[in-house]
């Protein structure tokens, strides 16, 4: 399913802005965190929401997808060139489905969003979602995104839709055509995709719907990577991702290093724990660079050149479950080159216990009658 380019290519470390900045926006604190990224071996730097906002919130601008330059003077642009002169790709958030009630777009098309006759519409997140079952609507956004993307400056877009579909009713259909809305609904984003990724083959996208709410064939064909979870606690990943590689590859499941306390459950874990969680899949960092201690920069430098060398087994290898964090206070996985030669193996313990027996686990993937040596104490074993 996955698009030719991306089916084999491995995907480039990358520092999201989001647990940096938030929508705090500002070219100064873009030079820092890229110039920490780029000393780090981080490849992507990726500029989530809040650079075209006129506040510092979810409130308004929406639709418009105007920079705010008082925020970023010279624009995406200047941030681009920023971002390649210090030698590193550039990505770019957005959410192109949803429109705020500040916004000239909706000053100038309120009938262009999904909304039920004669009651006034619901907003969550501060938003409406555009109909995008209708032509006009795809073709705005076509415009919209094809302004940024023929730059040939952005080398990542991430793909966000976060609000619900609640109220499923195009002011343009007929009512024998209602029950269709949600299906030309998903036509449109798969239209709107199709326009793009063939204009522009050489840009990563990456899907995301509240996290991982459209990890569906469909969309993968369009998007090879989906950003898995915005849960990016690491304890809660290992149930994220262990449940999505029963269906998808781990080269299509976004995971990244964030800050503790954790930001959605305040949980503590180890930057170690954190790292060898996610690098099980699209490898990356989400907090804020300039917080890590020279110890914890240092540790960042082993991380990425551990990925590094071994991202093509990391994301294109043959992965096995092999104790289920569904079921117990451990788990446990591993991924195997496709020679054989080499394995990855990883295991966690999400609570300390006193006094724990020794446990033993059988690793699965290895040739029986080859010797494997331990990398981390040199013993020799045979695979069985």
């Amino acid at each position: 399913l996955l698009p030719t380019r991306w089916r084999g290519g491995p995907r480039p470390i990358l520092l999201n802005s989001w647990e940096a900045m938030y929508y705090e926006n500002s070219l100064s604190k873009i030079e820092i965190q890229a110039r920490l990224a780029k000393e780090l071996g981080i490849e992507l730097f990726v500029l989530d929401d809040g650079w075209f906002r006129k506040g510092n919130d979810s409130r308004s601008s929406m639709g418009n997808w105007e920079c705010n330059v008082s925020k970023l003077p010279g624009g995406i642009e200047a941030v681009a060139d920023l971002v390649h002169g210090m030698g590193l790709q550039f990505g770019l958030w957005f959410e192109p489905e949803a429109i705020s009630r500040d916004s000239q777009l909706f000053r100038t098309h309120p009938d262009w969003i999904l909304q039920l006759p004669q009651v006034s519409p619901r907003e969550g997140r501060h938003e409406y979602l555009l109909d995008l079952g209708r032509d006009e609507v795809c073709d705005y956004l076509l415009q919209v995104l094809h302004r940024y993307l023929g730059t040939g400056k952005i080398d990542y877009i991430k793909w966000d839709m976060n609000r619900s579909i609640s109220e499923a009713y195009s002011c343009t259909a007929g009512s024998e055509d209602q029950g269709k809305v949600l299906h030309r609904y998903i036509l449109g984003v798969y239209r709107l995709y199709e326009k793009l990724t063939e204009h522009f083959p050489e840009i990563l996208f990456e899907s995301c719907a509240s996290g991982g709410a459209r990890f569906d064939p469909g969309m993968l064909y369009y998007a090879p990577q989906c950003w898995t979870s915005d849960n990016t606690d690491a304890v809660e990943r290992l149930k994220i991702q262990y449940g999505t590689s029963f269906v998808y590859p781990l080269s299509s499941m976004g995971a990244h290093v964030a800050a503790v306390p954790n930001h959605q459950v305040q949980r503590k874990t180890s930057l170690r724990m954190r790292a060898n969680v996610a690098c099980f899949g699209d490898f990356g960092y989400e907090l804020d660079l300039t917080a890590l201690t020279e110890e914890g920069k240092e540790k960042t430098r082993e991380q990425i050149r551990f990925v590094k060398k071994y991202r093509e087994i990391l994301q294109f290898g043959t992965f096995y479950r092999l104790l289920s964090p569904f079921e117990g206070n451990e788990a446990a996985w591993m991924v195997v080159s496709e020679d054989r030669r080499t394995a990855i193996f990883s295991c966690f313990k999400v609570l300390a216990s006193p006094n724990p027996k020794l446990k033993k686990i059988a690793l699965a993937g290895l040739l029986p009658e080859k010797q494997y040596r331990c990398s981390r104490a040199g013993e020799v074993y045979y695979g069985d």
